[in-house]
């Protein structure tokens, strides 16, 4: 900018001198500025904070705003009354609304990916929210370089004309586990198997305090769905199969992302706390109700066959299933949901105004927003101008865009000049985004200072731990060989159980997980083994159960586990344990009295024909980083006390869920069931 500054004072005298025109002057000095915001919104979208102080410094260079424009702070004005923490929300969103431009408005619409944008583009277009998708996270992946990269959005947001500030999201659906150092807790279906909501809410309430602490207010968490398939891949983000539980778990989460003190729902003492974060129930509504084989979505290779598929329940079943947890969530204090990939009897939820406004905000009275998975409009159909448009229409208020920015702010534009959409369905939509953002206090004080120390703080892992033995489900126990006794040796196989990356599963560090690979802080169940186990036992570890000599060791434990894998990547048509999963408990067997076999999961598989290879079989689900809660369960510190949040098939001709229950020979385990250790 050094360089512009010298043309400008160059073409400034050749003005005086009469040897350029005033028109001349004024192109010159157009194509500098254009140019310098060119190479501003290039900048390395890795680097945000280095491309937000460029924004900063060349602010006094920018063009003034004509007076229509004017900003609130200009000299000798009354400050705006949106600025006024002591003024009605109401009237402060009025008022803010009438000082926009439509192109602000549709800014507060689009929602960007981070590595699609720069901090100079957010100001200069004043983008309502910014997210880190899965893996979206800063080069160095560590709490300090998250703070920096999301504390450089947010001020080129607070640096625009208005100084709107914008929301910063990610999935956090087990902690904020995009971060390398954060407390992992247990996946949603292993907390369903506490049964406790107060200790759902615990972990949530954490959740949000490592989330504010990096400057992140918004976790897209959590998943409401009524799982109706286990076969399908994200059957572990959710509460289960029954409705009822769905509905408890669900609010109690909101409560605790939402409201520091628990109140009924979040309210001006919730979310207003720096330390909150905004829920986001998903995804409204059916992802988990999909019919096998009806999904078109191919990803990374993988045909889904349940994720982003057609359900095909009629309305009431729709509301006697579905319906309930929203109710409950929104009842908590939600405001904002997010639409569901999948359709509905053939037609995408995203174009639906009947769900989305209909039944959503009109007759359940929803007053916050709705927000689009990502890239959900684009789905709606090929003809991407009419896919937007019937998005809109239908009540999406807020576009994860989530990469090609300009052109959904184009079509939209082009939309609203046409009459396509209305000033009014903008106006409400915009509303619906600023009354939130004053609700959670953005506009009312500085950001809250960062305090990335914060993740995986001692106490927020004991409660990780603690959530890890409440949670695992104890299926079988033959010959007593629980709980394990604390003398002679142990042999332990299987490659997960040294593997952090295994026991977290998806949505961990990046969007597929991160198997084999160590995780900052995490204890592996191997880890917890050792620990546990104490100084009077020989802990003996071979990942393929190839153990030296041939001594019988008086017990063995064996960990099976599913490969990570996040949405209908982890679609499946089989649950069968692997022929070498098979060939690893039979070998181990035969050098134990006693086997032990743990499964973790994201939802059940099919042991029907492998139960008599073992003693003991537990579910551990997908338990986190904090492994050692496992060992504390298998050596007696703590009891057996889970059990199961879904029906467990015998085999998967017996699914989807409607056709288990109704086959006479029932599940291998029914919903409900769990031993205690002691039969």
């Amino acid at each position: 900018m050094k360089t512009a500054k010298l043309l400008i004072v160059i073409i400034a005298l050749l003005a005086l001198a009469g040897c350029v025109s005033g028109q001349e002057m004024a192109d010159g000095l157009g194509d500098i500025l254009e140019e310098g915001a060119s190479a501003m919104v290039t900048a390395d979208a890795q680097d945000p904070a280095a491309a937000v102080e460029a924004t900063l410094v060349s602010t006094p260079e920018q063009e003034a705003a004509p007076p229509d424009e004017a900003t609130p702070e200009s000299a000798g004005e009354t400050p705006a009354l949106y600025l006024d923490p002591t003024a009605d929300v109401g009237a402060r969103v009025d008022d803010l609304l009438a000082r926009m431009t439509l192109a602000e408005k549709i800014g507060q619409m689009t929602q960007v990916e981070k590595n699609s944008i720069t901090p100079a583009a957010v100001a200069e277009l004043g983008i309502g929210s910014v997210l880190s998708g899965g893996g979206g996270y800063p080069r160095s992946n560590t709490p300090a370089a998250w703070a920096e990269m999301v504390g450089a959005f947010d001020a080129a947001a607070r640096d625009s004309r208005l100084g709107i500030p914008l929301l910063y999201g990610y999935d956090a659906i087990h902690g904020a586990a995009a971060v390398d150092g954060a407390t992992i807790f247990p996946q949603p279906i292993a907390l369903a198997a506490t049964g406790d909501a107060e200790l759902v809410r615990r972990t949530a309430r954490i959740t949000a305090i490592e989330s504010a602490a990096l400057g992140v207010r918004w976790n897209f968490a959590p998943v409401l769905a009524v799982v109706q398939d286990v076969r399908w891949g994200r059957t572990y983000e959710s509460f289960g199969e029954d409705t009822a539980t769905v509905a408890e778990l669900g609010a109690a989460y909101v409560r605790g992302l939402q409201d520091p003190d628990d109140a009924p729902r979040a309210t001006d003492h919730g979310l207003s706390d720096p330390t909150t974060v905004l829920a986001t129930p998903k995804h409204f509504i059916g992802d988990g109700a999909t019919v096998f084989g009806s999904s078109t979505q191919n990803i990374m290779g993988t045909q889904y066959l349940l994720d982003q598929g057609d359900m095909q329940l009629d309305m009431q079943a729709v509301r006697q299933l579905l319906v309930p947890p929203y109710a409950a969530a929104i009842e908590s204090g939600a405001l904002s949901v997010m639409a569901s990939f999948n359709s509905w009897q053939g037609e995408k939820v995203h174009g639906r105004d009947d769900l989305l406004t209909g039944l959503l905000k009109d007759e359940m009275n929803f007053r916050g927003f709705v927000v689009s998975d990502w890239g959900g409009c684009d789905q709606i159909t090929t003809d991407y101008d009419a896919a937007i448009i019937r998005c809109i229409n239908a009540g999406v208020d807020m576009n994860m865009v989530p990469q090609a920015y300009g052109r959904f702010i184009d079509t939209l534009t082009e939309a609203v000049e046409r009459g396509d959409v209305s000033q009014a369905r903008i106006d409400d939509a915009v509303r619906r985004i600023l009354t939130v953002k004053f609700e959670m206090g953005l506009f009312d004080a500085p950001p809250h200072a960062p305090n990335p120390a914060l993740l995986g703080a001692t106490d927020h892992r004991a409660v990780a731990r603690e959530a890890v033995r409440r949670s695992l489900v104890l299926l079988q126990n033959d010959n007593a060989a629980l709980p394990i006794g604390r003398d002679g040796t142990i042999f332990v196989a299987g490659a997960a159980a040294d593997d952090a990356g295994a026991q977290a599963g998806g949505w961990t560090i990046d969007w597929q997980g991160v198997p084999g690979k160590a995780i900052t802080g995490a204890t592996t169940l191997l880890d917890g083994i050792r620990a546990v186990a104490g100084e009077g036992v020989t802990v003996e570890y071979d990942r393929d159960g190839r153990f030296d000599g041939d001594a019988i060791a008086p017990v063995a434990i064996v960990v099976l586990a599913e490969k990570p894998y996040a949405e209908g990547v982890g679609d499946r048509a089989d649950l069968a344990l692997s022929a070498e999963q098979i060939a690893l408990i039979e070998r181990v067997d035969a050098r134990s009295e006693r086997t032990v076999v743990v499964l973790l999961s994201g939802r059940p598989l099919i042991i029907t024909d492998a139960l008599p290879l073992a003693d003991a079989w537990v579910a551990a689900w997908l338990p986190g980083s904090e492994g050692a809660g496992v060992a504390d369960v298998l050596f007696g510190d703590a009891p057996f006390s889970g059990t199961l949040p879904v029906s467990w098939p015998r085999s998967t001709d017996q699914l989807p869920l409607p056709s288990l229950l109704a086959d006479p020979a029932g599940p291998l385990f029914p919903r409900g069931y769990g031993l205690n250790g002691e039969g």
